[in-house]
């Protein structure tokens, strides 16, 4: 039944020394056939769950002189037993659960358990049991998988949720009914004996009224029947085993414990499968995912924002390259159009320099030709005066020496007009000698003419025309002489051309300087312009990854959408716990008893409160559950007021259950909280806030944090930031509270608390009033508990703030609740025999007397008699 969901019980119960230990808890260390039921069960639901969906987990408690004790974990002592609202199913969280690998595991622990357990020797049995021993055998299993077992449960609801089955196996080693006269006990065996039959007397009356069909069954009677009352009447299947004694002696004995098998016999149990959703399963794998998801999408953002920088930086540099690539480019366009333009000019002028240098030269070689032919012309000339000078000398033989020396006047002329020839044929050498020789020969021409014309006038024809040839030779002399010099000229000219040729050359030179400019400048325009189209393409890139970050930015609107439709989702729970809160209030404030006003009763008014608070609860649960503690408190840093404001309310409804307590404290909710207090200014955020604060300052984890991260100071410094009565009372409230822990009372001390709460206290306001007098108390309260177990000595830390006056000061108020924790702190403060002077001093001695008789509690009124006696300052 265990395996298939259902609760069961195995109980052994009888006289003591008639084998219940060995039938139930026997260990069988050297024999298996000596295995008790504990063994043998585990052993059974260890084989049949071998399935990894199969959980199982023990725990081993003793319940010895009614207190519950853990054996597997012996510091453990005096262990609290739950009870849940809504079930009633009952639970002891504080015991040790150990999960369960092997039967070999399972022998150790059931071992240290019975080494931790009590017994004794008594004279009905040498280890007689001092205490009730239950064993708790936790199973859950999956239902992913066949069930092998027969069991057909109806379905829950969605396959989509996982399911599971949980059960526990009790088996119950009761401690034996004893009689004193029969056991021997004495002593401390005494206070077992009576502690043991009265549970045993609890539980039979327990099950007499089951039997009989009572309305009333008396569970509360004993820590035994409650931890036993689903097993009798209830949903689990139980066996029970009865144990007797064979002996005569023990008749008595025997007939009562037949008895009452036979009363549990009549006992119906309506046993009931425990079949729900694995909602642990389901919240840790959805946090997973969540978790997962969360930080995906935050390195997505990361990586996205990271990338869209980088791409703006590299567009902003590849624009500002362009821009500077572009205007090089300009300039440098221009200038090589200015330096092409003016090369081109030069080049024009150096062509119609060569094609005039071109002129010049053919001119050149038209008069070097024309001076070839005047130098052959006068080579023949000269050959027709030789041969004319040659036939005159034939003529003139029979003249006399006048014509001889004409004749060789002629023929040294005809010798000077040789060198003549010779001297045009060197040109440059000989020019200046021509010249002197037609100078001579034109003088011996004017000699010869004189002399022919004195010497012969026979043959004056002769002459004359001798004189005629003469002169035509002297204007030939005169061509020769011009041809002579127009030669010179020539010669210049040529060296003239031959330097001009020169400059030619040199600009030659530089014109394919200039080409070879011009095509590295055609080169250089062309690199740019391939420059130009990379940066082109370059543009068209960065263009379609704009276009793919606008997509991005689409794509994150469209989620910030949603993120604002949860938003809205989640202010409209908020109005809904709000409208709980507000209903809870009306309720409270509606006067009580009031027969004018038709209220209503007492029970109806729980009953209304009861249903607004599970309300609260649940909405505050299915909160929790869609949007997640850790959003909620992101929300609480929006830079939307409302939405701060929303976040904060949130927060402070889901702080006043303590299950939720811990996840604010581990997902950072203190530290926001306080951040929130320091740094906002709506009066709002603070009031919640700081009620939020006190909530959690209920915690002694949160305390701790608290006290680490300033909030007592930063609490005690709220009076000067705002006079807003509820703000302040929340704030006293959570001084309040830190005030009960006793790690923190001079930290309290020193960071001002105590003189905050006495500067909140001077405001009036009697919610205010009654706060600071409960944390006066606590810290009392914490001071008396340290002096008495002598951890602390000397004057009270509040006697130096004089809150010794303002206790003495308001004793008289008319607040009952106040009244008592005034009360309360003078007590203890009064206990502490150093604080004797300030109670002297102040006159406070007679309020402790008027607590003694006056007081409307019976414990406060015996602590201050107490006190009057013990003291001898007080009682004098």
């Amino acid at each position: 039944g265990v395996l298939n969901g259902y609760n069961g019980t195995i109980m052994a119960y009888g006289q003591t020394g008639t084998g219940k230990t060995y039938t139930v808890g026997n260990i069988g260390k050297d024999d298996a056939a000596e295995r008790g039921i504990m063994v043998r069960a585990l052993e059974d639901i260890l084989v049949s769950s071998t399935s990894a969906s199969v959980s199982v987990e023990i725990s081993y408690l003793q319940l010895y002189m009614e207190t519950i004790q853990d054996l597997l974990a012996p510091e453990k002592s005096n262990i609290s037993i739950n009870e849940e609202a809504k079930t009633g199913e009952v639970s002891v969280p504080g015991a040790t659960v150990v999960n369960i690998q092997d039967l070999d595991h399972f022998l150790q622990i059931l071992q240290v358990g019975e080494t931790n357990r009590h017994a004794a020797n008594t004279k009905m049995n040498t280890e007689s049991s001092r205490s009730h021993a239950i064993l708790t055998v936790h199973v859950r299993r999956a239902m992913n998988e066949k069930t092998d077992l027969g069991a057909k449960p109806e379905s829950l609801g969605d396959k989509g949720i996982p399911r599971v089955r949980k059960s526990k196996l009790l088996i119950v080693d009761l401690a034996g009914s004893e009689r004193i006269n029969k056991s021997g006990t004495d002593g401390h065996l005494i206070e077992e004996a009576k502690f043991i039959n009265l549970s045993l007397t609890s539980l039979g009356k327990c099950i007499n009224a089951l039997a009989e069909g009572s309305s009333h069954i008396p569970t509360r009677d004993s820590k035994l029947t409650r931890l036993l009352r689903d097993s009798f009447g209830g949903s689990a299947r139980t066996s029970l085993i009865i144990t007797i004694g064979p002996s005569a002696r023990y008749h008595a004995e025997t007939t009562s414990t037949i008895m009452f098998g036979q009363r549990a016999m009549k006992i119906v149990n309506m046993v009931k499968l425990k079949e729900e959703f694995d909602y642990e399963s389901l919240c840790r794998k959805l946090e997973t995912q969540v978790d997962h998801l969360t930080a995906e999408v935050e390195r997505q953002n990361k990586l996205r924002n990271s990338e869209k920088l980088e791409l703006e930086k590299r567009l902003r540099e590849c624009e500002n390259s362009f821009a500077e690539a572009e205007k090089n480019a300009v300039t440098r366009s221009k200038f090589l159009e200015k330096e092409n333009a003016r090369l081109e000019l030069r080049m024009k002028e150096l062509l119609k320099d060569l094609q005039l240098q071109k002129d010049q030269c053919d001119l050149m070689h038209d008069k070097a030709i024309q001076l070839e032919m005047n130098l052959k012309n006068t080579k023949q000339q000269q050959l027709e005066n030789s041969a004319y000078q040659e036939k005159l000398a034939d003529a003139s033989q029979a003249y006399d020496k006048k014509i001889a020396d004409l004749v060789r006047r002629v023929e040294d002329e005809q010798a000077r007009s040789t060198n003549a020839e010779q001297q045009l044929n060197e040109m440059k050498n000989v020019l200046s000698n021509q010249q002197k020789s037609i100078h001579e020969q034109e003088k011996g021409n004017y000699q010869y003419q004189r002399e022919l014309a004195e010497t012969t006038y026979t043959y004056e024809s002769k002459i004359a025309e001798l004189q005629k040839k003469l002169e035509d030779e002297h204007a030939r002399s005169d061509a020769a002489e011009e041809q002579l010099r127009q030669m010179k000229r020539i010669i210049s000219d040529r060296q003239i051309l031959s330097q001009e040729n020169e400059e030619t050359n040199e600009l030659k030179k530089k014109l394919e300087e200039l080409s070879q400019m011009y095509e590295s400048t055609v080169d250089e325009l062309q690199t740019v312009k391939l420059d130009y189209d990379d940066l082109l393409h370059q543009k068209e890139q960065l263009g379609e990854e704009v276009r793919d970050m606008k997509e991005r930015l689409l794509l994150e609107e469209k989620q910030r959408k949603q993120m604002e439709s949860e938003l809205s989702k989640l202010k409209k729970n908020l109005r809904e716990s709000e409208i709980v809160v507000e209903d809870k209030r009306m309720k409270e404030d509606h006067p009580k008893g009031s027969s004018e006003s038709g209220a209503l009763t007492s029970s109806q008014r729980s009953q209304g409160l009861k249903k607004s608070l599970s309300g609260q609860r649940a909405t505050m649960a299915r909160l929790c559950e869609e949007v997640g503690v850790q959003k909620i408190l992101h929300l609480i840093k929006s830079e939307d007021l409302e939405v701060q404001i929303q976040a904060v309310k949130v927060v402070a409804n889901l702080a006043a259950e303590e299950s939720n307590q811990v996840k604010i404290v581990e997902e950072g909710g203190v530290e926001a909280l306080l951040m929130l207090v320091q740094s906002s200014q709506n009066s709002t955020i603070l009031r919640v806030a700081s009620g939020a604060i006190a909530n959690l300052a209920m915690n002694e984890k949160s305390q701790d944090l608290i006290m680490n991260k300033g909030g007592a100071q930063l609490l005690a410094k709220m009076v000067t930031k705002t006079d807003d009565p509820q703000t302040l009372r929340m704030v006293a409230g959570a001084l309040a509270n830190l005030c009960g822990n006793e790690k923190f009372l001079k930290l309290l001390k020193e960071e001002e608390g105590i003189k905050g709460l006495l500067t909140m206290a001077q405001s009036g306001n009697i919610d205010i009033i009654a706060q600071v007098a409960r944390g006066m108390a606590n810290f009392a309260k914490c001071e008396t508990r340290e002096i008495m177990q002598g951890r602390r000595k000397g004057r009270s830390l509040l006697l130096e703030e004089g809150v010794l006056e303002w206790l003495t000061s308001n004793s008289h108020i008319d607040s009952a609740s106040t009244q008592r924790h005034i009360e309360l702190a003078l007590c203890h403060l009064a206990q502490n025999e150093e604080n004797a002077n300030d109670f002297k001093r102040t006159g406070s001695v007679t309020e402790i007397v008027r607590i003694s008789v006056e007081s409307s509690r019976d414990d406060i009124r015996s602590l201050a008699k107490k006190i009057l006696k013990s003291n001898p300052y007080f009682s004098s």
